[in-house]
């Protein structure tokens, strides 16, 4: 608009110019009507012209490329949104595979300890074995000593010693049972370390030729606890392969 005014003025200027000149004048055509002027003039008017036509495309041009320049940022903006979306997905999902990972080995771990629990066995069972005897009666108490082993699975039992010590922690269950002579006392204690758990025991008695006793305990026991059966002093069992004898196994693990 702003060049379509300058170059009317510049034309109107001319034909001034051109009705006070007496000079030869040239014609040139403008939509909708002749202006006449100088022959240089008109040269100059034409290119000025050309240059405005190319001005007009090269401004269009350049509305054209910014139009298309915004268009592009707006689409580098969306796309590094759409970017930071998926570094976010991504660092959720990583969170959560970290996440999985960590309770599949927890998983894999109790999965672990549950094997190892079945896996670890102890079970056993003794007599105070040496052929058919009375054992005692002493003036202390003694630990008595089961040497014939029946079982012993895990080898927690010590034939030697007459000692359990327990591998693992857990329930143990435990039974003794005895013979002995009705005609003199006999008196047998569970022990857990230093402490009595459960006893047995049977009074003196003249007419009574026999007797036979038994208790048994649910013990929990840590690693290295012992168990062991005391015969008190002054009393007696009845030693066989057979008849007195000490057992003990792990229930569960804790």
């Amino acid at each position: 608009m702003m060049n379509s005014t300058i170059l009317w003025f510049v034309l109107l200027f001319c034909g001034l110019t051109l009705a006070q000149d007496d000079v030869k004048t040239t014609e040139i055509e403008k939509p909708g009507k002749a202006v006449s002027c100088h022959p240089d003039m008109c040269d100059l008017l034409i290119e000025f012209g050309a240059m405005t036509e190319k001005l007009r495309a090269v401004e269009a041009r350049l509305r054209d490329s910014e139009t298309r320049l915004k268009d592009s940022e707006t689409r580098l903006q969306n796309s590094e949104t759409r970017l930071k979306d998926s570094e976010t997905r991504m660092t959720d999902s990583e969170t959560r595979l970290q996440n999985s990972e960590t309770r599949l080995k927890d998983s894999e771990n109790q999965i672990r300890e549950l094997k190892n629990k079945e896996r670890t066995k102890v079970i056993f069972s003794a007599a105070t074995g040496g052929g058919d005897r009375i054992i005692g009666p002493f003036n202390t108490d003694t630990t008595l000593i089961y040497r014939t082993v029946i079982t012993n699975i895990g080898n927690a039992y010590s034939p030697y010693t007459g000692i359990f010590t327990a591998p693992v922690a857990g329930v143990y269950y435990f039974t003794i049972f005895y013979h002995a002579n009705g005609h003199r006392p006999g008196m047998l204690l569970l022990y857990k370390n230093n402490q009595v758990m459960v006893m047995t025991d049977d009074h003196q008695c003249g007419y009574d030729t026999a007797d036979n006793g038994g208790n048994a305990a649910f013990l929990q026991l840590q690693p290295g606890d012992q168990v062991y059966v005391l015969m008190r002093a002054n009393t007696h069992v009845y030693g066989s392969d057979v008849h007195t004898t000490f057992s003990g196994s792990l229930v569960t693990q804790m």
